[in-house]
């Protein structure tokens, strides 16, 4: 074959393999209706299900929580949580768990097999009991609980006293209490409430796990007495101290309290009266306040002990010495405060001592006498003296601090003024 025929012929050869190329790769493309036929055939394989594998593995442990109810035994209460009867027979011995009161929530954690590995319950306001499984068994011991602080703002109106309008806007008492305090100085809760008053509070709740645990400090309220408005807001001063302000820095923290018992009634004010025992009208030089044996009595005062003892017909008495010429007296007391003796100092609303009826009493309850100079004043118709304001130099940090919490009170307390 000469050269020539021989490169024609490789030629030939490579324009026939391209064109093979190309009509396979045209036959590879499938048709629109062949593409179309593959598309609505349906394709089924088995699939091979294992049982096993859809069960969910039994937890190793799990958490229970009740509550222990009055009446209920320990040992139902750890049968409703989940606890094998071994665990609970050593349980019921543990000196942790006898501080149950009925109220409590328990919580446990208890394994798959009824042990229990850790429970726990709020032993206190701030204190819980944990009791944990160890290698030498259960042990039990107290750790801070883990509170958590909201404020809460509400609103009452007053139709027959400051608890009842309290507990009907769901306040808690020592919250009514608090406010009761704050404003002790200026509103006589015994005589001055007026149906229709109201008062807007803005206050601290505590709750661990988020249960209610219990109210903590007031941080601002108003009350509206007769139309006349009050308004506080607490703030700690920079050298430690603090206290109730008004919007403008004055304290509202009187030097005295009006009244040394929370809450009560007045059974014989101030002025002449009918004397019980010599039947004869004689002045009485103090205030009597009607309460059951055994309440608390305040100091109205910052002060020092000048008299604690048994003083004729007043009985257990104590006599306090105040800053400048003022003195205070608590009458037919049954008991003094641990510490209340002779030199010792009292801060205002600190315990002094209990009411009782020692002495020329036909009754429990409280004789006060306030008196300026040794001269008996009633308490209810002068002018105390107030407590010191905010230092000058925090005026700015007060009202940077007490305009937010004003704008508060006032966005509650407007809503309920038009509802009267």
């Amino acid at each position: 074959m000469t050269p020539h025929a021989a490169l024609r012929r490789a030629a030939l050869m490579a324009v026939l393999a391209l064109s093979g190329a190309v009509v396979a790769l045209a036959t590879m493309t499938p048709s629109p209706e062949a593409e179309a036929s593959l598309l609505q055939r349906p394709v089924v394989e088995p699939v091979v299900l294992h049982a096993a594998d859809a069960v969910l593995p039994a937890p190793k442990a799990y958490l229970s929580e009740d509550r222990f109810q009055r009446g209920d035994t320990l040992a139902g209460l750890l049968e409703r949580l989940g606890v094998a009867p071994e665990d609970t027979r050593r349980l019921i011995h543990l000196g942790a768990l006898r501080l149950l009161r009925p109220g409590d929530v328990v919580t446990a954690e208890v394994g798959s097999g009824g042990d229990l590995l850790r429970l726990s319950y709020l032993a206190a306001r701030e204190t819980r009991m944990v009791v944990e499984r160890t290698a030498e068994g259960f042990r039990g011991q107290e750790e801070a609980a883990p509170l958590r602080t909201e404020t809460v703002l509400r609103a009452g109106v007053i139709h027959s006293s400051l608890f009842g309008a309290a507990d009907a806007a769901g306040i808690p008492d020592s919250v009514a209490m608090q406010i009761a305090d704050i404003f002790a100085g200026d509103v006589d809760f015994h005589r001055d409430l007026r149906r229709g008053d109201r008062f807007t509070v803005l206050y601290e709740q505590h709750y661990v796990r988020g249960r209610e645990v219990h109210a903590g400090r007031v941080l601002a309220a108003e009350f509206v007495n007769q139309g006349r408005a009050l308004r506080a807001v607490h703030y700690a001063a920079a050298d430690g101290g603090g206290g109730y302000y008004a919007p403008d820095g004055s304290n509202l923290r009187k030097a005295f309290l009006r009244s040394p018992l929370e809450y009560t009634r007045i059974s014989s004010g101030f002025g002449m009266r009918r004397h019980p025992f010599q039947r004869s009208w004689r002045a009485h030089t103090g205030i009597d306040y009607a309460a059951p044996a055994g309440t608390r009595v305040r100091a109205a005062g910052d002060g020092v002990v000048e008299f604690a003892g048994y003083k004729g017909g007043y009985g257990k008495v104590v006599i306090l010495r105040h800053r400048g010429r003022y003195s205070t007296l608590y009458a037919h007391l049954s008991r003094f405060a641990p510490g209340v003796r002779r030199g010792a100092r009292v801060a205002q609303g600190d315990i002094v001592g209990h009411v009782g009826s020692t002495g020329w009493a036909t009754g429990p309850h409280l004789h006060y006498e306030f008196q300026v100079a040794g001269r008996a004043r009633n308490p209810y118709a002068i002018a105390m003296p107030a407590g010191e304001p905010v230092p000058a130099a925090e005026l700015p940090a007060f009202r940077l601090h007490a305009e937010p919490i004003a704008a508060r009170l006032e966005l509650l307390a407007s809503p309920l003024a038009r509802l009267e």
